[in-house]
């Protein structure tokens, strides 16, 4: 009541209110009733939304990340019936986007914004800003007087898959373990038709995994064929199956895979109706209680014999998928052990790479292994040096 009682002082103004599903969610559903807080706020909300008294001069607009859970009185016409969505930015956007947050950032001229706006498919704007600042510390810490392109590769790799975590200790078992698992993904995404192509693949454990294999799509997507979903469950399967052929032996490694494989392919057969054998039916209705979470409870709405065949197509796609996954590597069991030879001495390998040890091309030594016959490859730094990126009064790095 204040609220509006000051906008009407001061019209005409806006009223900007952000997060307004933490007050406007559906009534009814908490776990107070008519005389909950959260519910009397809304209730006067909509009183001066749209009451007896007049609001002239002054806009209400608010912003919200769950429109699905707002109350259905306040999306009525002469309330918030005008509804903008503001997607992630595509590539246009993106590239928009960097140019704002790097204007104040001395870039190297080998720095291409469009590029690296191609290469961020799915960034949010957020996500860009913290990508430039990760890449300007990144260039800081090696004092550079300018961000080069090095810089964002490094920067958007942390952001993709996490700090690299070199301090902890591998054994020699667990690090042959990964490798082979890892170019098991890498391995069938190469060699099944239409999939996303490999961006990065490492052994070097990121975040909480101890391997990663990141892709790059070169489209954006907005929805998904029944074709590039099973490719994808290929794709994910693929580290177990190298595990089966390789070690004879299954390792926790695969937790992750194993429990997306099975999301996409309840999802298949429950959502998407992409199942034979059920047919075009949705299956299970969700109902989200208010103050306990998102999609705590699922209504079921099927028999128990339904709910046999549901397990039954999720197994049976699941299987599919992995049984797919395991012939590819059999019948290209040289390539995955040259693959993960590979992994195990480069720790790293980019898309480019991974293309050469494909093809039987070698690979030019690692690094660290050139500095070794020389002279060590650590400079010295000295006290006086030139103003680098954080020094610079150009580069304000929110750190």
């Amino acid at each position: 009541r204040d609220l509006f009682e000051q906008g009407k002082k001061n019209a005409p103004c806006i009223i900007f209110i952000d997060e307004i599903d933490a007050v406007g969610r559906h009534r009814g559903a908490g776990l107070g009733g008519g005389h909950d807080e959260r519910e009397q706020t809304l209730n006067q909300l909509l009183v001066e939304m749209d009451g007896f008294n007049s609001n002239e001069g002054v806009i209400l607009i608010a912003a919200t990340n769950r429109p699905d859970v707002l109350d259905h009185a306040l999306l009525r016409p002469g309330r918030f019936d005008r509804q903008i969505v503001v997607d992630r930015p595509d590539v246009r956007g993106r590239e928009g986007i960097l140019k704002v947050h790097t204007r104040k950032i001395p870039l190297d001229k080998d720095v291409d914004l469009e590029i690296i706006a191609k290469g961020t498919p799915g960034f949010s704007g957020a996500d860009l800003a913290n990508l430039v600042n990760e890449a300007a510390l990144m260039a800081a810490r090696n004092d550079k007087k300018r961000v080069q392109m090095d810089d964002f590769e490094e920067a958007k790799d942390k952001v993709l898959m996490g700090v690299e975590r070199k301090s902890m200790i591998i054994s020699d078992e667990e690090k042959r373990n990964t490798a082979y698992h890892e170019s098991g993904h890498v391995l069938v995404a190469k060699l099944i038709p239409g999939s996303d192509p490999v961006h990065k693949v490492t052994i070097i454990p990121r975040g909480r995994a101890l391997g990663i294999t990141s892709y790059l799509p070169i489209d954006e997507r907005h929805s998904y064929s029944k074709k590039f979903l099973e490719t994808r469950l290929v794709h994910l399967l693929g580290g177990r199956a190298a595990e089966k052929i390789v070690l004879d032996h299954f390792t926790t490694g695969a937790g992750n895979d194993i429990e997306r494989a099975t999301e996409i392919a309840r999802k298949m057969v429950c959502e998407w109706g992409m199942s034979k054998k059920l047919g075009p039916v949705t299956f299970g209705k969700k109902e989200e209680e208010i103050f306990i979470g998102r999609e705590i409870s699922q209504h079921r709405d099927y028999s128990e014999e339904t709910a046999k065949v549901i397990d039954e197509e999720v197994k049976r796609i699941t299987q599919e998928a992995a049984d797919k996954a395991e012939k590819l590597l059999q019948d290209n069991v040289e390539l995955l052990h040259r693959l993960a030879k590979a992994l195990l001495e480069y720790e790293i390998l980019d898309g480019h790479q991974i293309d050469q040890i494909i093809a039987g091309e070698h690979l030019a030594p690692p690094k660290n292994k050139k500095q070794e016959k020389g002279k060590p490859g650590i400079k010295k730094r000295t006290r006086k040096k030139a103003k680098t990126v954080v020094e610079s009064e150009q580069a304000k790095i929110s750190t």
